[in-house]
C-alpha cells in the first residue's frame, strides 16, 4: 500500500510542482509577479508561460479522478500488484504530460493525459464484481 499512497501524494503534490514554471514565468513579465491579481498576469501569459498555466490547471482537473479511483480500489480490495501497476502508470503519465506541455509537444502531451486517464478509470473498475 505504500506506492499506493505515495502516488496519492505524489499526484497531489504535481498540482504545486506545476505551479513552479508558471510563477517563473510570471516573475519574467515586466512588472514581476503580480501578487495582487495573480489569475489576470496568467491569463496575458504567452508561450512558456502560457503552456505552464495549462499544465498546472490540467494537473488540478486530473488529481480527483485519481483520487477516488484509487481509494475506490482500496476499498474494493482489488489487488495490490495492479492498483500499484496502475498508481506508477499514472504518475508516469501525468509527469509525461506536464513536461510535454511545457516542451509544446502536442501529440504525446494528449497520449500521456490520455493514459493517465485510462489508468484512473481502470482503478474504479477493479472495484467491480
Amino acid at each position: 500500500m505504500t506506492i499506493a499512497i505515495g502516488s496519492l501524494i505524489f499526484a497531489l503534490l504535481l498540482t504545486i510542482i506545476t505551479k513552479i514554471p508558471v510563477a517563473v514565468a510570471m516573475a519574467k513579465v515586466k512588472g514581476g509577479y503580480d501578487n495582487k491579481y495573480p489569475r489576470d498576469q496568467q491569463a496575458k501569459l504567452e508561450g512558456f508561460g502560457k503552456r505552464a498555466v495549462g499544465a498546472h490547471i490540467n494537473s488540478i482537473e486530473a488529481f480527483p479522478f485519481f483520487a477516488a479511483g484509487l481509494l475506490t480500489a482500496l476499498w474494493a480490495q482489488a489487488p495490490m500488484e495492479t492498483v500499484n501497476t496502475l498508481c506508477i502508470a499514472y504518475i508516469t503519465a501525468r509527469v509525461a504530460h506536464a513536461v510535454f506541455y511545457w516542451m509544446n509537444i502536442d501529440s504525446l502531451r494528449s497520449l500521456s493525459w490520455f493514459s493517465g486517464i485510462v489508468s484512473a478509470v481502470w482503478l474504479m473498475c477493479l472495484a467491480l464484481p
